[in-house]
């Protein structure tokens, strides 16, 4: 019985030489044109331009250069995310979204978004929703008689309606 060895010629597109199917990968053959072939152009993480490596050099230390005199970044470029100040006086508060006041409409942080807890200049007395709803749950419960002041809730359902 006669054994035959397919051996399907395959040209290295690097070195330009002859292999068989198990040995045209570069690795494989130890192919000394394969940089010709595998270029890989780092890219720098803090600008995010491409570093140019040449033959020889390691890409880290190279990029590492580019890091320490030639990059661009500037980090105070940044997008700033807490951008709205607290309109309260003397806070200096910055938040990431806008808390407007629903009676003065100006901008707070989270601790002085409340009507009475920024002292609201607002026409009128000063409640929040949660106060309103906390102020009628305590009415129709009967549990206390102090909080039966009729105005409030009838001034926050006509300002629900304008």
């Amino acid at each position: 019985m006669l054994i035959e060895n397919d051996f399907l010629p395959l040209n290295c597109d690097a070195c330009d030489q002859v292999f068989c199917k198990d040995h045209v990968q570069y690795e494989r053959h130890k192919c000394a044109a394969a940089y010709k072939k595998d270029v890989r152009v780092p890219v720098c993480p803090l600008c995010h331009v491409p570093v140019p490596v040449g033959r020889g050099e390691i890409a880290d230390v190279v990029v590492g250069q580019h890091m320490d005199k030639d990059c661009k970044y500037n980090p105070t470029h940044e997008k700033k995310i807490f951008i709205h100040r607290c309109s309260k006086e003397g806070c200096k508060k910055k938040e990431m979204f806008q808390l407007l006041c629903e009676q003065c409409n100006d901008n707070f942080c989270i601790k002085h978004r409340h009507p009475l807890d920024h002292n609201c200049k607002h026409s009128g007395h000063p409640i929040s929703k949660a106060g309103c709803a906390a102020i009628m749950r305590a009415e129709s419960s009967g549990a206390s008689n102090k909080l039966s002041s009729r105005w409030l809730p009838q001034l926050f359902r006509e300002k629900q309606k304008s």
